[in-house]
């Protein structure tokens, strides 16, 4: 079973950037189309991002479109989500996972099975 991990979290001061890395487990990453969603405390959880198998076709969120931008790298089983503009409203746990498809409204993601997430703080 594929297994994602993610990384590059921390704390950010607002209008700071923030690279979060999705490393995958299995060769057959390039099967797999991924997304990414955020998670705040009282908040439901929100897709923010999601790319195909190839790379082609990313999706965004109105609240992070033109300030996130989400790359694959397949050779390197990773996902990336750079983050520019970070304000405090971004602050929230993120996690990657599988989909089946990256549709247009990422609202209607689904996740099939996600990581671990990592916490992304954005504070003065």
């Amino acid at each position: 079973q594929l297994q994602l991990v993610e990384s590059g979290g921390g704390l950010v001061q607002p209008g700071g950037s923030l690279r979060l890395s999705c490393a995958a487990s299995l060769f057959s990453f390039d099967y797999y189309a991924i997304g990414w969603f955020r998670q705040a405390p009282g908040k439901e959880r929100e897709a923010v991002s999601c790319i195909s198998s190839s790379g082609g076709s990313p999706n965004y969120a109105d609240s992070v479109k033109g300030r996130f931008t989400i790359s694959r790298d397949n050779a390197k089983n990773t996902v990336y989500l750079q983050m520019n503009s970070l304000k405090p409203e971004d602050t929230a746990v993120y996690y990657c996972g599988t989909i089946t498809f990256c549709p247009r409204d990422v609202a209607d993601t689904k996740f099939a099975s996600w990581g671990q997430g990592t916490q992304v703080t954005v504070s003065s």
